[in-house]
């Protein structure tokens, strides 16, 4: 088995490529031991790698967060985790482990804004999303008032230094354009 990396725009989060599918639909984020314990089997092997605080995966790819050592040293440890657990044909997810059906919070908007938040949501999984993954990350609505939308950044965008460029220049820029009642674009943390 050979998995690839590709190092995303975040320096604390590496991109890793199995060569196979990871998650069928959706994604997922694990931030603690405890929550990847419950969940995943993977991000719990990955969690228990010193350093490492957080690891999202996607449809093809997993990326891991760091705050310790280089990733020279953790690097290797990350790989081999990998490669036992994909060898092994473990399941990634336990069969509670998803929280595709539970949204990460209550979307917010007014009513009357349906039709608003509805070209939004389209732009973001059509034009944003694909491009986020690339990444190594995803990025969620959240909410729309009064001309700002509230979006959510998981994975490699979480943290990302370059995260405001993208919301600000990128988004918020795409999102006026094709839809003129869009005046900003905020980060906001999951519920």
């Amino acid at each position: 088995m050979f998995i690839q990396t590709e190092v995303t725009p975040n320096p604390a989060t590496l991109k890793f490529l199995p060569g196979r599918v990871v998650l069928e639909s959706g994604t997922e984020e694990f931030l603690s031991k405890e929550d990847a314990a419950n969940r995943s089997p993977l991000a719990a092997r990955l969690m228990d790698v010193p350093g490492v605080t957080g690891v999202f995966f996607g449809y093809d790819f997993v990326t891991v967060s760091k705050d310790g050592p280089d990733w020279q040293h953790l690097k290797p440890a990350i790989l081999a985790g990998l490669m036992e657990h994909f060898m092994g044909n473990e399941p990634v997810m336990t069969a509670q482990g998803s929280n595709a059906a539970m949204p990460d919070g209550e979307e917010f908007f007014e009513p009357g804004d349906e039709g608003t938040v509805a070209t939004i949501k389209e732009l973001l999984e059509t034009r944003v999303r694909p491009a986020v993954a690339q990444d190594g990350g995803d990025i969620t609505f959240r909410g729309y008032r009064d001309g700002t939308v509230y979006l959510n950044m998981r994975g490699a965008c979480a943290g990302c230094p370059s995260s405001t460029a993208t919301l600000k220049h990128g988004i918020q820029n795409l999102l006026r354009h094709f839809v003129p009642e869009v005046e900003a674009v905020e980060a906001v943390e999951a519920a």
